[in-house]
């Protein structure tokens, strides 16, 4: 499987039967998706922005566009089981707040099972897990994990601890570069981690380090 990052929350997951997007807004890899394809996309939450009047496709909640290149991809938003095109992924209803989306809103988090390693997308989550939630969530190799939004970094390395993954990947949400690497700083230093950096990640079972290893990839999508 290769993981790749697009800017904010968008990953993709390429896997060898099937592609899945994570969050694929086009405030984020542009209103073609500059090439960015994937036969299913989930969307985490809406898109904060309203979605542009010439959109041609927009999410079931109607709230989030779809980039152009996507437009044919099987869309999820919302809590479930699934199994499309032999993915299965499970959407676990979270919240982007502590107060149970009192504040900012529900949302889903997405588990993906590709090539033999599960991935969850934690989108914008704002919260620790209860134990009901990591029953819903179950065994995954790889978190990937906002970073400066509402969680702080103390929080969000609790959140990685509860799920006990092999590789973490941060996705840093701020509004400015300098707010985003002070937060990911913060986030490194309570992790204990020296972090890898490239533009990409390729994952197989057999090469799952023995412990957690943060990942920083390069983003492909310019936000």
């Amino acid at each position: 499987m290769e993981l790749t990052w697009y800017g904010r929350t968008c990953i993709r997951l390429r896997g060898r039967d099937a592609v899945v997007v994570n969050d694929p807004y086009p405030s984020i890899v542009g209103p073609t998706g500059r090439g960015i394809t994937g036969d299913v996309v989930t969307f985490s939450h809406p898109d904060d922005n309203h979605p542009p009047k010439k959109a041609t496709k927009l999410s079931r909640d109607g709230a989030t566009a779809m980039p152009t290149s996507l437009e044919p991809a099987f869309v999820l938003d919302g809590p479930g089981e699934y199994e499309v095109h032999d993915v299965l992924l499970t959407g676990v209803r979270t919240y982007r707040d502590n107060a149970k989306g009192v504040d900012r809103g529900r949302q889903t988090a997405f588990v993906t099972e590709l090539d033999g390693v599960h991935t969850i997308h934690l989108g914008d989550i704002g919260h620790e897990l209860t134990e009901e939630k990591l029953a819903d969530i179950g065994r995954v190799e790889v978190v990937c994990v906002p970073i400066g939004g509402a969680l702080t970094a103390a929080t969000a390395a609790s959140l990685v601890a509860q799920l006990d993954p092999k590789i973490v990947i941060p996705m840093p949400v701020c509004d400015d570069e300098a707010s985003c690497d002070e937060a990911v700083k913060q986030f490194l230093h309570e992790m204990g981690a020296e972090p890898m950096i490239q533009p990409k990640l390729s994952i197989v079972p057999s090469s799952l380090p023995a412990e957690t290893t943060t990942v920083l990839l390069e983003s492909r999508g310019k936000v």
